[in-house]
């Protein structure tokens, strides 16, 4: 699952092994990605219940920065993500409560992408 949120963009999959190495997945226990240090300090600041885990540095992995929880406690996340939506415009969302102009012009290219999907074919 791709995540992008107010406060940064998550791949969330079935944890293996930190390293990346191929090995059997745990559907039980799940990894969130960030491809930026600070996203995932931003969730951890926002939800307690993540503060206490260790943000693994892969530096031989697609998504650089992990974290690895329960599913129950990222069902729990989830939730509350999306309990707080009460906003009418998520880029401006995102540039107020992340201050992170990168992540927002990324936003802007991944909207323009997905933009294309809606066209009629020609």
């Amino acid at each position: 699952m791709w995540l992008f949120t107010q406060y940064g963009f998550y791949s969330v999959v079935c944890a293996r092994d930190l390293t990346g190495n191929p090995s059997p997945i745990d559907p039980d226990t799940l990894m969130v990605r960030a491809r930026n240090r600070r996203h995932i300090e931003s969730l951890q600041r926002r939800f307690p219940q993540l503060a206490s885990l260790e943000i693994a540095d892969t530096t031989n992995t697609d998504y650089r920065f992990r974290v690895v929880m329960p599913k129950p406690v990222w069902v729990e996340v989830a939730r509350e993500l999306a309990a707080e939506i009460d906003y009418g415009n998520f880029k401006d969302r995102a540039h107020s409560r992340a201050g992170d102009s990168k992540y927002v012009d990324a936003l802007h290219e991944v909207w323009e992408v997905m933009e294309r999907l809606q066209r009629p074919n020609r």
